[in-house]
């Protein structure tokens, strides 16, 4: 089975499990390096090998672009105009970190092409990233709004001085960490499983037409999923900085 990295080379039907590679003690407990963070590992020294190239092909940019350089304009116009569209007059200040999110969302997503696990169908990295916009829309919440300004929000529908939503506003915040999470997650882990089902009941059958299947469960619904994060991430932030500045 070629599926997955580190999957084994039998056609085992749980070998889209998360595995346990090594441990180590720190601190007097014992740490287990698994198949996600190898796959993570892989990405981002893929994802860092595409910056170096395209970064040294920017700056020596040619009068006539060619493929390559054209590849790399476009995709950095098209993301660059949907933070603006989503963020407007903020998109600058948080441009870099939205571009560093959608590439490494997708090409994780994707990586099941590339024969590795997707890292993204692990719970702990989409909640990682689920939590790092968590805080990116409390602390920009705090930053841009008076105090006053985020109780009235919290009470609403209802007047500040009749706090019965307020409960409900706040589970609601503290579920969107939860939320994004879990989408990302259930949606990569889905076509991880399936993709596992059909190499280990099938084996040698499944040559060349489940080609038809990564196609949907990778490149379609990945960058599905690449879109919604990050589109609900942008949405939520702008919503937490308001009318400021």
């Amino acid at each position: 089975m070629s599926y997955a990295i580190l999957m084994s080379s039998s056609n085992d039907i749980d070998s889209f499990y998360i595995k346990g590679l090594f441990s180590y003690e720190l601190f007097g407990q014992t740490l287990w390096i698994t198949t996600s963070h190898v796959c993570i590992l892989i990405v981002m020294l893929l994802l860092i090998l595409f910056a170096v190239i395209a970064n040294r092909k920017l700056k020596n940019a040619t009068e006539v672009p060619d493929t390559f350089q054209n590849i790399i304009e476009i995709l950095i116009e098209k993301l660059d105009g949907v933070v603006e569209g989503s963020m407007g007059k903020h998109a600058p200040r948080f441009r870099n970190w939205m571009l560093t999110l959608f590439f490494f969302i997708f090409v994780s997503n994707i990586s099941g092409l590339l024969g590795l696990r997707p890292p993204t169908a692990d719970y702990g990295t989409t909640f990682a990233l689920a939590l790092v916009t968590f805080c990116m829309i409390r602390f920009n919440e705090v930053k841009h709004n008076s105090p006053g300004a985020i109780w009235k929000d919290k009470c609403s529908p209802l007047p500040p001085w009749l706090p019965i939503w307020l409960p409900i506003n706040l589970v609601s915040d503290l579920a969107v960490p939860i939320s994004l999470s879990l989408r990302l997650f259930a949606n990569v882990l889905s076509g991880t499983v399936i993709m596992a089902l059909v190499y280990g009941l099938l084996g040698k059958i499944a040559l060349a037409w489940p080609s038809v299947l990564h196609i949907y469960f990778d490149l379609f619904s990945g960058a599905i999923q690449t879109y919604v994060f990050a589109m609900l991430t942008m949405t939520y932030v702008a919503q937490a900085i308001g009318d400021d500045e």
